[in-house]
C-alpha cells in the first residue's frame, strides 16, 4: 500500500471552538430554518480563516447544511464579509458623514502617504490592508478608524502617523519571527466601538 503523499493537504475544517460557536448559533433558531443563522456563522468562519475564500464557504454550507448558492450570495452582498486576504493590520477609516466633517479624508491621506496603499489595496510585505468603511457607530466621537480589533476615536492626523509609524517598527523588530510563523489575519467585522477615545 502506497504511503499518503506529504504534500496532499488535510480537508479544511472548523476547530472545536468554532464549531461550538456555530452550534450555539444553529441552536437560536428552528431547525427547519439553518440559514437565518448563516450571516453569523459566516463571521465565524471569517474569524476561523482570516477571509472567505471559497473552499471556506463550501465548509459553512456543510455545516449548516444549506445551499452553497445561499452562502456565496450573502457572502458577496455584504462588503464586511472579506473575499480576499488581508494584511497582518486591517487599517479600516470610516467616511460616513460624522467623521468626513471632522477629516476622515486626512487621516486615509496620512494613510496613503505612510503605506503606499490607496483603499483596497494591501502592502507588498503583506504587513497592512488599508480599507475605507461607512460607519463604525462611532459619530458622536468622530472621526473614527479601526486597526484589527481595536477601535480609535477623536484621531487627529499626527496620532495616525504615530500609529502607524509604531506599528510598522514594531513589524521591523520582529520581523523574523513574522516570518517564521503564520500570519494571523484579524477579523475584520463591523462592529461598534469597545473602548473610550484614544488619547
Amino acid at each position: 500500500m502506497s504511503e499518503p503523499s506529504a504534500t496532499s493537504a488535510a480537508p479544511l475544517a472548523f476547530s472545536a471552538d468554532a464549531k461550538a460557536r456555530i452550534a450555539g448559533l444553529l441552536a437560536r433558531y428552528p431547525q427547519d430554518r439553518k440559514q437565518a443563522a448563516l450571516i453569523p456563522a459566516l463571521y465565524v468562519a471569517q474569524d476561523e480563516f482570516g477571509w472567505l475564500k471559497p473552499e471556506v464557504m463550501e465548509l459553512v454550507a456543510r455545516e449548516l447544511d444549506v445551499p452553497l448558492t445561499a452562502v456565496l450570495s450573502t457572502a458577496m452582498f455584504y462588503t464586511m464579509l472579506k473575499k480576499q486576504p488581508l494584511g497582518r493590520w486591517h487599517v479600516q477609516v470610516c467616511t460616513n458623514v460624522s467623521c468626513y466633517l471632522r477629516g476622515c479624508d486626512g487621516l486615509m491621506d496620512v494613510a496613503r502617504q505612510e503605506l503606499g496603499i490607496g483603499p483596497g489595496e494591501t502592502t507588498s510585505d503583506g504587513l497592512f490592508t488599508l480599507s475605507a468603511v461607512e460607519c463604525l457607530a462611532a459619530c458622536g466621537m468622530a472621526p473614527a478608524l479601526q486597526i484589527g480589533k481595536k477601535d480609535h476615536f477623536n484621531v487627529s492626523t499626527d496620532q495616525m502617523r504615530q500609529m502607524l509609524q509604531d506599528l510598522k517598527a514594531d513589524a521591523r523588530a520582529h520581523a523574523p519571527a513574522l516570518a517564521a510563523a503564520p500570519t494571523p489575519l484579524p477579523s475584520s467585522g463591523h462592529t461598534a466601538p469597545t473602548a473610550g477615545p484614544h488619547g
